[in-house]
């Protein structure tokens, strides 16, 4: 069979996503906070096929640059009021029957039981289309609204994370697949047999299980991450089943993707069922003058100072100590290293200043941009997919609904006459959308080998 590329759809419940521009546009709703626009994108990525909505969350209003909130909400920057996207993926999954729904959720800031208890709920509720986006947390300010002074050091995030995982998957699978009988004659509802303890006490959490509900339709939600430094990259080649990337270079996606492959491989995974989805937003118009028209619309809503403030969210360090109209300095920072260092590979090769990068990064946090008629578009995406720099892509949008709307009436049907994506959907679930395998064989190999009941 031809190999077709995924696509997804990146949300934030708040008014801004990667685009701090979005919430400016005058295409834009404004209700970020009631159903009916979330219940509407759903629906526009289910028509065109897509196979998820990928919710991005973060759990602090942004402080880090210059210690001062007033400006983050007072220009509307990322993070600065969002609601909860659990809740929003179950009131999406109860509008839609095909489109899987991606949740971010912390391994520094939730119990494994708490996680694998809602994930197992929503998994039920949307009879098997959910994904879990497995973050570490990114700040201080994180830190301080769950009641700890300081973040954990980066490194150490990822070594309570591997615990975390490990201990959610054994609490998914305590329950065997054929455990509820519901056998109104006999009155017997479950088979206690095939239920079953999972007794774990490490050294960051315990829990004595089991998960208090049956095994959900996809076992447990497929597992996304985006691992960009060197402990993210082992640990979403370890563990995830879609990976979302950054990075605005072919040059640099194309690496990031044989890197990624090549560390499934080293932890006895099948690579194919490791998927990369680097991320763009598309500007789509008639000619290729007006997409770039429609771009420059957009662009020019970009503030400087709104990317920095998220620029300083998303790697916990306070940029207004520096120079706006110097280059980016090489500095240490404990949050998205992978991030930064995209940032600071920019700075050198287009010799761009730290105000540059804000307005960069206000334009969609240093995403690529994809313009043109639907047919460049396609061009673009197809030239990025069969040149190894992706399986899938992220959609991100300029203005919502707009940018999904315009992409699936005019690029999908483009890709689809390119035999690169489905006409419909095959499957029901997003594990059958991702092509994925067995829950069980796409775990690392000696977690396969542990005795996690992991039943058939």
């Amino acid at each position: 069979m031809t190999r077709q590329l995924h696509l997804g759809g990146f949300l934030i419940a708040s008014p801004v996503t990667h685009s701090h521009a979005a919430w400016r546009h005058p295409g834009s709703e404004t209700d970020y906070f009631g159903p009916d626009h979330y219940h509407r994108i759903g629906r526009i990525l289910e028509r065109g096929t897509f196979d998820f909505a990928f919710f991005a969350d973060l759990l602090a209003a942004p402080v880090r640059f210059g210690g001062d909130q007033s400006e983050p909400f007072r220009r509307g920057t990322q993070a600065a009021a969002t609601i909860d996207p659990s809740l929003v993926a179950a009131s999406i999954g109860a509008v839609t029957t095909r489109l899987g729904i991606a949740v971010t959720k912390s391994t520094t800031y939730f119990h494994p039981y708490e996680l694998a208890r809602v994930f197992g709920s929503l998994d039920h509720l949307t009879r098997g289309r959910i994904a879990w986006n497995i973050v570490t947390s990114l700040s201080q300010a994180e830190a301080q609204n769950f009641g700890f002074d300081e973040h954990v050091a980066h490194d150490e995030r990822y070594t309570r994370a591997e615990e975390f995982v490990s201990t959610a998957i054994k609490l998914w699978s305590s329950w065997d697949a054929d455990a509820v009988t519901a056998d109104k004659a006999t009155g017997v509802w479950a088979d206690p047999s095939k239920i079953h303890t999972v007794d774990h006490a490490g050294d960051h959490y315990r829990t004595r299980g089991p998960l208090n509900q049956p095994r959900s339709p996809q076992h447990r939600p497929v597992l996304i991450q985006a691992g960009s430094s060197d402990t993210g990259r082992n640990f979403a080649a370890r563990w995830a089943e879609a990976i979302f990337e950054i990075d605005p270079t072919p040059e640099g996606r194309k690496a990031y993707y044989d890197d990624v492959k090549s560390r499934a491989s080293n932890f006895g995974r099948n690579p194919d069922h490791v998927k990369v989805f680097p991320s763009f937003i598309p500007f789509i118009g008639e000619t290729e003058s007006i997409a770039r028209e429609k771009q420059a619309f957009h662009n020019e809503l970009a503030d400087p100072i709104s990317g920095l403030i998220t620029l300083s969210v998303h790697t916990d360090h306070d940029f207004s100590q520096y120079d706006l109209d110097a280059p980016v300095e090489d500095v240490v920072v404990s949050g998205t290293q992978g991030l930064f260092d995209v940032a600071r590979r920019l700075s050198q090769r287009d010799s761009l200043t730290l105000r540059d990068i804000g307005k960069l990064y206000a334009q969609g946090v240093l995403l690529p941009q994809f313009v043109g008629a639907a047919s460049d578009v396609a061009d673009q995406i197809e030239e990025s997919f069969r040149g190894g720099e992706a399986d899938g892509f992220i959609v991100s949008s300029a203005q919502a609904p707009g940018t999904f709307n315009e992409f699936v009436d005019y690029v999908v049907p483009e890709l689809r006459r390119r035999g690169l994506f489905r006409t419909e959907y095959e499957g029901t679930t997003l594990r059958e959308h991702l092509g994925l395998g067995d829950p069980h064989d796409d775990l690392p190999a000696d977690i396969r080998g542990e005795e996690i009941r992991l039943g058939a």
